[in-house]
């Protein structure tokens, strides 16, 4: 269904992983996906601001702001927003059951789909047993992550004054490496056992960066995605039909390129043709 402006109109769109405030932040697609997409609920399912990274260097560029009023622009007009906290704006697990700019913040919710089904939204990382029994390690992970979409910004860069469309290196290293597959298929089974405790018909999570819908555990499990590699969200259809949305697939929604005299020296660096 769509209205002004040519806007699609969801039941319910699960939005995760934004990391506002880091620099590998994709906010301006984030912005054109908001601008085109709408719900009668919208799920913030963690990790929206990135309290680690701001917390080791301010950032804070105009588009991350946008995002930030994009939203509460939404609440306003009617949305009702919940917002379930990550490990990333863990700061906000203090105002669980509270109230701001029309945002509930919640530490879990059961979600009930227009055909019935239950489902529990988690952001997940408190099953996530790195996070929460080696922080240290996690913080060193994340560090390594942010290196890795930094080399991915100029990868992409370089492909697209190429004439390629986005490709996602860290997406493919989670695909190819073996221990990255196994931590995957463990989460994934975790949130899903979870699920089932809570007699829910599935579970919709984020803090992986991985969007996938599938019942290989004998439950639906619905991972959100990210914002900062894969641009993806997960939208609930008026039936009760999920699906993910890859704002990338869309032509001309490509992430922004780099400055261009950084662009060809990275070329140049890598013995890459501009």
């Amino acid at each position: 269904m769509t209205f002004e402006h040519g806007t699609k109109k969801f039941r319910t769109l699960f939005i995760s992983d934004v990391h506002l405030g880091a620099r590998g932040c994709q906010a301006d697609q984030l912005i054109g996906f908001l601008r085109y997409h709408d719900a009668e609920t919208i799920y913030l399912v963690g990790d929206i601001v990135d309290g680690w990274q701001l917390r080791s260097g301010w950032y804070w560029p105009q588009e991350h702001n946008d995002v930030v009023q994009k939203l509460l622009r939404k609440a306003r007009k009617g949305a009702r927003m919940i917002y379930l906290p990550g490990n990333h704006d863990e700061f906000l697990r203090d105002y669980y059951g509270t109230h701001f700019g029309g945002i509930e913040v919640m530490e879990t919710a059961i979600h009930q789909a227009a055909d019935g089904r239950r489902y529990l939204v988690v952001h997940g990382d408190v099953f996530d047993m790195v996070v929460k029994h080696a922080r240290w390690l996690a913080l060193l992970g994340d560090t390594a992550y942010d290196f890795a979409i930094f080399v991915n910004r100029y990868f992409n860069a370089i492909r697209r004054r190429l004439g390629f469309r986005y490709w996602s290196l860290s997406q493919w290293a989670k695909h190819k490496v073996k221990n990255a597959v196994n931590y995957i298929g463990a989460f994934e089974q975790t949130l899903a056992e979870e699920a089932q405790r809570h007699q829910a018909d599935g579970v919709i999570c984020g803090h992986i960066h991985h969007a996938v819908i599938h019942d290989n555990f004998g439950i639906r499990y619905m991972n959100c995605g990210d914002w900062v590699e894969s641009c993806t969200a997960l939208a609930e259809h008026p039936d009760g039909r999920f699906e993910i949305i890859r704002w990338t697939d869309h032509v001309g929604m490509l992430p922004p390129l780099p400055d261009e005299e950084e662009a060809v020296a990275v070329g140049a660096q890598t013995g890459m043709a501009a």
